[in-house]
């Protein structure tokens, strides 16, 4: 059995190279790896070489919105899971520390996360993952859409972050996945408006088919002149400006929750119009508890995501699938389907 992966040797440099097959210790299971879609922060590490303050280093492997197939387990878990299909949550925490034991296992300090510098990510053949964290998928699910409840528990954890209740307004910034996927958990949790802004109007038009009630090209005017007033607001582009004019839009004692990470790593922020009007600012990283819910959501048809896969390529084309959505705006997102097109 082999084990290509495709490795980022540097900045824009992607090559196969073969690894060993991990075996599972107690407790794990290995994932012969069906689909794992292109994130965002792949595309940083790609093109940039860091996000944030986290740097990739030399030989590294993207990849965390996984699905897959238990192909083995380690002591202590039922073999009966073997040939289980799995969507895969990528944050393994130490399941020890005060914030796993309060239930934050998301902030855990000693997580291993994929594709997080210094761990590698699954774009291979097989990984290794708690058994806890390889949710058995229904029936009525795709593996490609198991890979994508990643990003949509990211939209999930947002908007509980945000407090977004029935009836509510609710403004996204910014309209790539992460975007769209909280424009879904949204709608989902009862938001009667929506409004979504971005300044690709391909983006837009995603938007648009995916519910939202009003979309915003940012190019083209303010916030400010679009005359919304929204009492909640997912931040998802990572740029300043964006939070700034959303701020400035926001009812008195509204709340805003930040996801996107820019360039910008400390934006200048109106802090006299948060206190003005008691916005409560709240960070959202990640996710917590979101795979169960994502999974009854996408099994009743509430949800459906395979209809965002703009193109699907193998791995010996993982630095295609990276630049494509960056070559063209309309491309929303790009999965890999590791065990396709390599010689096994």
């Amino acid at each position: 059995m082999k084990n290509f992966a495709a490795v980022l040797q540097k900045q824009r440099q992607v090559r196969l190279e073969q690894r060993p097959v991990p075996v599972p210790v107690a407790g794990e299971v290995l994932i012969e790896v069906a689909s794992v879609g292109v994130c965002g922060s792949d595309m940083h590490y790609y093109y940039e070489g860091s996000l944030g303050g986290w740097v990739a280093p030399p030989n590294f492997v993207l990849g965390h919105e996984a699905s897959g197939v238990i192909v083995d387990v380690g002591v202590g878990v039922d073999k009966s899971r073997i040939g289980e299909r799995v969507a895969i949550e990528p944050g393994i925490p130490d399941l020890a520390c005060e914030h796993c034991l309060r239930g934050a296992y998301n902030l855990c300090e000693g997580m291993i996360f994929f594709s997080h510098p210094p761990h590698d990510g699954a774009f291979c053949q097989y990984i290794v993952v708690h058994a806890a964290f390889a949710h058995p998928i229904p029936d009525a699910v795709s593996l490609d859409a198991a890979a994508l409840i990643e990003p949509l528990s990211v939209g999930l954890w947002a908007c509980r972050r945000a407090g977004v209740e029935p009836g509510d307004s609710v403004l996204i910034t910014g309209a790539g996945t992460i975007g769209l996927m909280a424009l879904e958990a949204a709608r989902i949790f009862g938001a009667s408006e929506i409004y979504v802004t971005d300044v690709e109007e391909a983006r837009l038009v995603w938007a648009a088919k995916r519910g939202a009630t009003k979309t915003i090209n940012a190019k083209k005017t303010t916030l400010e002149k679009a005359g919304i007033k929204p009492k909640r607001m997912i931040e998802c582009s990572g740029s300043a400006e964006a939070l700034r004019e959303g701020v400035l839009t926001m009812q008195r004692g509204g709340s805003i929750a930040l996801v996107g990470l820019g360039p910008e790593v400390t934006p200048s922020f109106p802090v006299f119009e948060v206190i003005a009007r008691e916005l409560t600012v709240f960070g959202s990283f990640r996710y917590v508890n979101t795979w169960p819910i994502a999974l009854r959501l996408l099994a009743s048809g509430q949800l459906e995501l395979d209809s965002l896969v703009s193109g699907v390529f193998p791995l010996s084309q993982t630095q295609i699938a990276l630049e494509a959505p960056k070559k063209d705006p309309s491309f929303l997102k790009a999965i890999i389907h590791p065990n396709e097109g390599v010689d096994r």
